[in-house]
């Protein structure tokens, strides 16, 4: 055999356990799932019809019920377009730069993660409430945050604005900034190089973030809560909606209320998955990339 190096294979792992033990944790995977996430599905979706389609599309017809829909969906159009911009020029400089206070800026990005929905609704209130610090002032120029429109979309915004920056900073960081620079060094401009340097990168990614923070900001409860003051017909969303239905015993309506949100969920967890499959398949394909030879002597 000559001198020259022969490749060395490796061999492929895998695992020692028995096959009991893997059909045993597979199973008792399975009974989890079904329990906690195919039984509580189906349970919505059998007592929203258990009295017939005509009762279910009553309960959504219902003016109550088109009012908390148009308000979710007001408060969603207006919090998912804001978080976009935030989350991609947080994570773009963040990826991209290094710069004094980037930690902080980090941590920022995180902290709706770790304060309750319930405090950042307090905390509005503290600030724009009639006794807050604010409240005085807005009261005597006739605006109106608190139990408005415009505390939810701030509580809205608030609870979903880390989903996007998230999803887009450690994809941003293991693409690399060597597109951009050869960008930039053949005589881009900063838009362009985004424009078409960038976006098309990341664009999966920004999906997913998108998609996270639309089903976070259609499923908000505690923050919305607090700061919406329960006017019915008003100032509920969905979920408020549905507590309010339930408290009154009406629970065909209240669980086909309910229904269109488990529906925003279905349909959230299809979209995530391709949005996953997409960016697994980015990451791999980046790391892949051949490394350069060494030059020969």
């Amino acid at each position: 055999m000559s001198g020259a190096t022969q490749p060395i294979r490796r061999a492929k792992a895998g695992t020692t356990e028995a096959p009991w033990v893997k059909w045993t944790l597979i199973g008792i995977a399975l009974v989890f799932l079904f329990l906690f996430l195919v039984l509580p599905l189906a349970a919505v979706f059998t007592e929203a019809l258990r009295k017939g389609f005509g009762a279910y599309f009553e309960a959504l017809a219902e003016p109550d019920a088109w009012s908390a829909i148009k308000l979710t969906l007001l408060a969603t159009a207006i919090a998912v377009p804001l978080n976009l911009v935030f989350g991609v020029a947080a994570s773009w400089a963040i990826a991209k730069y290094e710069f004094r206070g980037k930690s902080f800026l980090t941590t920022l990005v995180d902290l709706p993660f770790s304060v309750s929905p319930v405090v950042a609704g307090l905390v509005y209130v503290l600030l724009f409430g009639a006794n807050g610090w604010i409240g005085p002032w807005l009261q005597s120029h006739d605006i109106k945050i608190i139990f408005a429109v415009p505390g939810i979309v701030l509580a809205t915004v608030f609870v979903t604005f880390p989903f996007i920056a998230r999803e887009l900073i450690p994809l941003m960081q293991a693409q690399g900034n060597d597109e951009e620079q050869a960008a930039i060094v053949l005589g881009a401009t900063g838009w362009q190089t985004f424009w078409h340097v960038t976006l098309p990168n990341i664009k999966w990614g920004l999906l997913y973030g998108v998609i996270l923070t639309n089903a976070r900001a259609m499923g908000e409860f505690g923050a919305v809560s607090v700061v919406s003051g329960h006017i019915r017909g008003q100032t509920n969303t969905l979920p408020l909606h549905v507590e309010i239905l339930y408290n009154e015993y009406q629970s065909v309506a209240a669980f086909a209320v309910a229904s269109l949100l488990a529906i925003l969920a279905l349909v959230t967890l299809v979209i995530k998955s391709v949005s996953e499959w997409r960016i697994e398949r980015e990451l791999k394909a980046i790391a892949e990339l051949p490394p350069e030879r060494p030059r020969e002597p």
